[in-house]
């Protein structure tokens, strides 16, 4: 049986009766975590083992947002500190190549932790810019406002992600660093002319577009579809995602819940679906909501598998090496200089 084209995140750190029952007849392609979730290492071991047992599959992917600095889901004293993209972005703008090799490893020190957990997809990185009149709910956690320097940061950060087993997700598509308004809130518009979203918002997404995996803006682009967002807009998403940008990875709506969509929840589901959504993503582990996006969401599309199985493909599988803390201490003499 096929999964169905959704992500769901849950309540807490242990799963209550209801959601067993509700994830084994619902069958979402897979999970997402928050802090909610993750007390300490054996507690959260446990609860990704027990998502996947919902829906019988092993390989059901777990994702979390594990971008360090602000976004942050593993937490200290349990788990590292890892640096904000902006530190990246400083250290980049006196030596690229450092820096380059600093982002690098330090994705693969955060896919070593999430690989030891059980967690096998990063919501990173973001490659949108940081950009004067942007929300600063961007702000740090972007690697740079030059196009040809987030290229590269982001391209070192899939790289090191990957070679720990772990799936990057670009985010997020066709870019979020003109948004003047934080889509968590409330719904922005850019207004810029395509040419200019062509010569920088876009040139990031279009160099890495063989990433296995991408998620969606909530953002209205008047020059594109002034009447609906990205993760809704069939013309967005074909024209530019799937045209302009050429990814053909997996693509997953943010999050159906943030309040720059409009709508019940099923019809907002139906509707990033209908668009060209790969997959619909639900993470507040509210159960009215997740029952609405359940009624609504279908099967995994054939492309939508074949794009699934390729991203797999891809990636290698380290085991944790007995010279994590050493690769540390790598990244801090990098940082450091």
């Amino acid at each position: 049986m096929t999964a169905r084209a959704v992500i769901y995140g849950c309540e807490g750190p242990g799963l209550t009766d209801w959601e067993r029952g509700f994830f084994a007849e619902a069958d979402p392609l897979g999970f997402i975590l928050f802090a909610r979730n993750c007390a300490d290492p054996d507690q959260l071991r446990a609860l990704v083992a027990e998502l996947r047992a919902t829906v019988g599959r092993d390989e059901a992917p777990v994702l979390i947002d594990q971008e360090g600095g602000r976004v942050t889901r593993l937490k200290p004293p349990a788990w590292r500190v890892a640096p904000a993209a902006g530190v990246f972005d400083d250290l980049a703008r006196r030596d690229l190549k450092r820096a380059c090799e600093a982002a690098e490893i330090n994705a693969r020190l955060l896919a070593l932790e999430l690989m030891a957990l059980g967690i096998d997809v990063d919501c990173l990185p973001l490659l949108d810019l940081r950009l004067p009149e942007g929300h600063g709910i961007i702000g740090d956690r972007a690697l740079g406002s030059d196009p040809d320097q987030v290229i590269a940061l982001g391209r070192a950060v899939c790289k090191g992600l990957a070679a720990a087993g772990v799936t990057p997700v670009i985010k997020h598509i066709p870019g979020h660093g003109r948004a003047r308004v934080d889509s968590h809130e409330a719904l922005p518009r850019v207004d810029a002319p395509l040419e200019v979203l062509r010569s920088s918002d876009f040139r990031p997404f279009k160099a890495l577009a063989e990433a296995p995996w991408g998620m969606t803006a909530h953002i209205i682009y008047d020059a594109i579809d002034p009447a609906r967002p990205a993760t809704t807009s069939p013309k967005v998403i074909s024209e530019i995602i799937r045209g302009e940008i050429g990814f053909d990875g997996l693509l997953l709506s943010d999050d159906l819940s943030m309040k720059a969509l409009s709508g019940g929840l099923g019809a907002r589901a139906r509707a990033a679906l209908d668009a060209g959504c790969d997959v619909a993503l639900h993470c507040n582990g509210h159960r009215a909501e997740m029952e609405a996006v359940a009624a609504a969401v279908s099967p995994l599309t054939p492309a939508a598998e074949a794009r699934l199985a390729r991203g797999r493909a891809g990636l290698g599988a380290a085991p944790l090496p007995t010279g994590f803390a050493a690769l540390s201490q790598h990244l801090e003499d990098l940082l450091a200089g």
